[in-house]
């Protein structure tokens, strides 16, 4: 071979490694992404990010977009008070199916962007067609090392609902009194000012208050019992919110939904057959 293919041949090699260097760069990164049928593109994924993400997650999708000083503070006349947009370099998600501490599933993050988190800033995007949202969630897991270097968690398989009863509610009770102490700062009677209330932060310092159950009429990461049973069992990472998995059996998780139903005085269930919209 003479001198100069090989001086071109290590040129080639040393661009490419740089670019496998690049954060949030999609070249280089095996990141197949598959929502059902659907397979994401990462490519369209940027351009759609640009139109409608950059703004509040910035163009590294480190949360510092132009808009990101105004998205925080009170929250449509609520008591919460919307966190700063998702750092997506830290690869770490409070919306997820997976055990704490792992990466969600491309479904969960999906889900995230079609219902947006309630309490915040962060809106629904089901507008979107369901290809888009697939081609972001493509271009969303290029900003973290975290999904070219490990595999998602094992996401959580949900038993079937236990029957509502009052001995069930009253269970989930003294779960949420005594056993767990979900009042410390969930308080009483799950206004969100429970006595540790004021002292919680998430994983970037910032205060975080806890859910308030009076005022809720969903949660941040869904709608339905399985939500609320989904975010018992796997936590929510980035917020002084832990997985319970280690602690509670399912019929007890059931029981602590059937009881915290009774304090969301807001919440109308939804109607029979009527379920979250999946990208087929």
């Amino acid at each position: 071979m003479s001198l100069s293919k090989k001086i071109t041949r290590r040129l080639m090699l040393a661009a490419f490694c740089i670019a496998l260097a690049i954060p949030g760069s999609a070249v280089g990164q095996d990141l197949a992404t598959h929502v059902g049928s659907i397979t994401g593109d990462a490519a369209a994924g940027k351009r759609d990010y640009r139109r409608f993400c950059v703004g509040c997650h910035g163009e590294l999708g480190d949360g510092k977009g132009e808009n990101a000083n105004f998205v925080v503070g009170p929250y449509n006349g609520f008591q919460y008070s919307s966190p700063l947009p998702r750092n997506f370099t830290l690869g770490l998600f409070k919306c997820r199916s997976t055990p704490s501490g792992t990466l969600p599933v491309d479904n969960d993050l999906y889900d995230t962007i079609s219902r947006g988190i309630f309490t915040t800033y962060m809106p629904t995007w089901r507008s979107l067609t369901p290809k888009t949202r697939v081609d972001l969630v493509a271009y969303v897991k290029t900003f973290s090392p975290r999904f070219k270097d490990e595999k998602p968690g094992e996401a959580l398989k949900i038993p079937p609902e236990t029957p509502d009863t009052p001995e069930s509610r009253q269970s989930g009770k003294t779960l949420y009194l005594t056993t767990l102490k979900c009042f410390e700062c969930h308080g009483n009677e799950g206004h969100g000012d429970g006595p540790s209330a004021a002292t919680l932060r998430d994983n970037l310092g910032n205060p975080i208050p806890p859910f308030d159950f009076t005022e809720g009429i969903r949660f941040k990461c869904g709608t339905t019992n399985e939500d609320l049973y989904r975010i018992f069992m796997t936590g929510l990472d980035g917020t002084p919110m832990p997985s319970w998995a280690d602690f509670v059996n399912a019929s007890q998780a059931w029981d602590l939904v059937h009881y915290l139903r009774t304090l969301m005085v807001h919440y109308h269930p939804p109607k029979a057959g009527a379920k979250e919209p999946k990208a087929k």
